[in-house]
Parts: C-alpha cells; sequence; structure tokens
C-alpha cells in the first residue's frame, strides 16, 4: 500500500479518508508538477501548453483540420479554442482557412514557422519526458500507463 509520502507533502495531520482520494489526489498532484515543468519548456518558445498541443496536432496530421476537429483531439479541454487559434495565427504558426464546401466550417494548418518552432522543441521536449519518468523501468512505465488508461474509464468498463 501507499507509504504516505503524499500526506507528508501536503503537511495533512491525518491519513487520508480513502484510498481512493489519496489516488486521485496523487495523480493531481503529479499533473500538476508534470504540467509546470512542461509549461516553462513551452514558455521559453513562446507557446502555451495547449499551444503546443494544438501545433502537435496539426503537425501529426499532415494536413488542414476543422477547428472543432482540433478540439476535440486537445489533451485538455480549451474553452476558447477560437482565441486560441487567435494567438498562434498572429504569432504565424497557424493559418485559417473556411471551407470552400461548407463556410460555416474552418480549417486551420501548422506553417512552415509553426513547424519550425516545433523541431526545435523536440528534443528538449523528449528530454523532459525522460526527466520525469526515466527512472521508471519498462515494465513499470507499461503499468502506469495501463493503469492510468483503466482509471479514466467509466466504471462500468474498468471492470477487466
Amino acid at each position: 500500500m501507499a507509504d504516505g509520502r503524499l500526506q507528508k507533502e501536503l503537511k495533512k495531520r491525518r491519513p487520508f479518508d480513502l484510498p481512493e482520494q489519496e489516488a486521485t489526489l496523487n495523480i493531481a498532484r503529479t499533473a500538476d508538477r508534470f504540467g509546470i515543468c512542461f509549461s516553462r519548456l513551452f514558455r521559453e518558445f513562446g507557446l502555451t501548453s495547449s499551444q503546443y498541443n494544438v501545433l502537435r496536432i496539426l503537425r501529426g496530421e499532415g494536413k488542414p483540420l476543422p477547428i472543432l476537429e482540433v478540439a476535440d483531439r486537445m489533451l485538455a479541454v480549451v474553452p476558447g479554442i477560437t482565441g486560441l487559434i487567435d494567438r498562434l495565427e498572429a504569432q504565424g504558426l497557424v493559418v485559417r482557412e473556411r471551407s470552400t464546401e461548407d463556410r460555416r466550417i474552418v480549417f486551420v494548418a501548422i506553417t512552415p514557422k509553426g513547424i519550425d518552432v516545433l523541431a526545435r522543441l523536440d528534443e528538449p521536449e523528449a528530454a523532459l519526458h525522460k526527466k520525469l519518468v526515466g527512472h521508471l523501468t519498462a515494465t513499470e512505465l507499461r503499468e502506469l500507463i495501463r493503469l492510468l488508461e483503466k482509471a479514466r474509464q467509466p466504471p462500468s468498463a474498468a471492470a477487466d
């Protein structure tokens, strides 16, 4: 079972009421710590985590995507995808184009400048992943991935 490390980190006097509480708070604490590290890295390149995520989605797709499709693929829900795309467009990292078939649909594509920014970020981003979880074995990483994926499933689907 857990060694109470989170309880000590939070200077919590009493143990957690439930192991589920300790587990979810550990996930939140870890996500926050990792998020801060990635935010610092992206800031060096003039990006937020959400902007970086949009650029990665567009580079990975290799073709323009409808803005709502980009929003659906984001790691974290972004309330203002239009404003996010506005800021990326102002930096010259993406371009928008209205669909010729359906004027309500707006496509977004990464620009050569956006691809260049990502190319410069690839190595430091990979190094940060290794720094954060590189001390885990391959078996531990697979188990962590499996458990996190299972935790995200609806309770009825998590019965395996």
